[in-house]
This record gives structure tokens, C-alpha cells and sequence, in this order.
């Protein structure tokens, strides 16, 4: 499969993650709009749940493993779908052929890890020139019955599968941050250790790991060769720079 791009939109930008189920129309679409001035071929985006999703998993317990709460299973899914919808409309208001993709029907964990995801249907849209829309999820567990897979999860295991060319993960902040508050322009696996006890959680509810979380996984795909670059897509212009190749912001999480 020809190379793909993949951006990861956080929660934290979409939403107001200190109101449950409240959307940042504001950044929204101009997320949207920035995203369709780039014109990037064979995209994915992805989003994280926001106050969507970490409030009322937290509710149920969802986040403790093996808690098998259906019927908070199915109110999360519910709502991390409502954010799926209203950016997959806005979307398609600026022009851009964009399709939802919800985890909890194509994708298994393991323990608390992505097992497997079908991903045939992925490659068919980006094939046929479609913007697939995926965002962290509940899905079935093999081991817990179910469990919350983060979009930073779902971001390693497509760029890994589908060969990506670089990753790009907008958040509300401008990058990795040192002790001095500041940028650390960047990481590799190998000084990964030493910038680790510097990263923390997200201030408000994050039942996936926050920033920790995030970093993690982008070092794994460091260590496949495939470059990553986290910034601050709160910022006007950031997000349409990194699609269009033009980033000299953040941190890049890159092999060496």
C-alpha cells in the first residue's frame, strides 16, 4: 500500500474536557477548514474522546480492568460517536470526503492493548480517495471483556500497518516539555529515558494515560523509522503546516 499520513486530533482540542459532552465548535471547524486547505492524499484522521469519553468512562469504571459495565460500555461508545459525527460534519461541510470509523465494531484488545483491527475497510476509503475518521473507543476484550483503546494506540498500529510516511499528533499544548516549561524539540528511543519522568497526565480526566501515554506509543513507531511530531494544533495554522510538510514547531519523535 502506498504511504499514508496519518493525524491524530486530541480530544483536548475538540472538546471542553473540563464539561462533560461539550464541543469546541470553534476549533472544529477551523480544524476542519485547515485540514481541507491542505489537501493531502491518502489521510487518516483520528481523535481522541475528550470530555466525550474520559468523564463517563471514568463514571463506570471502565478504565479499572476487567469491570464489565455493559451498560457504560454502551453510553461511552454512544458519546465518543456524537463527537465523531459533528467532526465528520464538519468535514464534509469544507469539501473533504470523510467517513466514520468506530473501533467497538472493527477492533479486539488484549488486556488493555489493540489485538487486532480490521483494516481492509481503511485501505478500501483511502483507495478510493475517502478520508476515513476514526477515534478512541470501548471495544471487546479477550482478556478483560472490555476495555478503553486510546486513539494514541490506534495511531501506532495503523501507521505501522499501513506503512506510514510520518505522524502527526495535534494536541493543546506545543510539544514535550521540559522542567522550564520548555519545548524539547526532540526525542529519540534513546534519550527517551532520560525526558520520561518529565511527562505527566492530562489536569483533568484521562483514563488513557495522557501525554505518558502518548509518547509512549510514538516511540515505538520511532523505533520502526517512522517519524512523529507533536504540536500544538490549538494554534492557528499548525495543523495545515504539518500537512503540508512545513513543520518547525513541537517535537519530533523521530529514530535518531
Amino acid at each position: 500500500m502506498s504511504e499514508v499520513t496519518i493525524l491524530k486530533i486530541g480530544g483536548s482540542v475538540l472538546t471542553d474536557k473540563s464539561k462533560e459532552g461539550k464541543l469546541n465548535r470553534k476549533e472544529i471547524a477551523r480544524i476542519a477548514k485547515e485540514i481541507a486547505s491542505g489537501d493531502v492524499r491518502r489521510l487518516i484522521l483520528i481523535h481522541g474522546a475528550g470530555s466525550f469519553g474520559h468523564p463517563i468512562a471514568k463514571k463506570f469504571g471502565l478504565d479499572i480492568p476487567g469491570r464489565q459495565n455493559y451498560t457504560g460500555v454502551t453510553l461511552t461508545h454512544e458519546m465518543v460517536k456524537d463527537l465523531n459525527r459533528a467532526f465528520v460534519k464538519e468535514l464534509i461541510e469544507n469539501g473533504i470526503a470523510a467517513m466514520p470509523v468506530h473501533p467497538m465494531s472493527c477492533a479486539i484488545s488484549s488486556k488493555g492493548r489493540l489485538n487486532k483491527m480490521m483494516t481492509s475497510q481503511i485501505e478500501l476509503m483511502i483507495d478510493n480517495g475517502v478520508v476515513p475518521v476514526i477515534h478512541g473507543d470501548v471495544v471487546m476484550d479477550l482478556d478483560w471483556g472490555v476495555s478503553i483503546l486510546s486513539g494514541d494506540q490506534i495511531v501506532l498500529h495503523l501507521a505501522q500497518r499501513l506503512n506510514a510516511k510520518r505522524v502527526g499528533v495535534g494536541t493543546d499544548v506545543d510539544g514535550i516539555m521540559d522542567d522550564d516549561g520548555k519545548v524539547i524539540t526532540s526525542i529519540t528511543p534513546k534519550t527517551f529515558s532520560n525526558i520520561k519522568p518529565l511527562l505527566t497526565t492530562s489536569k483533568n480526566i484521562d483514563v488513557t494515560g495522557g501525554m505518558s501515554g502518548k509518547v509512549n506509543e510514538l516511540v515505538k513507531l520511532a523505533e520502526g523509522s517512522i517519524p512523529s511530531y507533536v504540536f500544538n494544533a490549538s494554534k492557528k495554522g499548525n495543523v495545515a503546516a504539518f500537512l503540508e510538510d512545513n513543520v518547525d514547531f513541537g517535537t519530533v519523535i523521530r529514530s535518531d
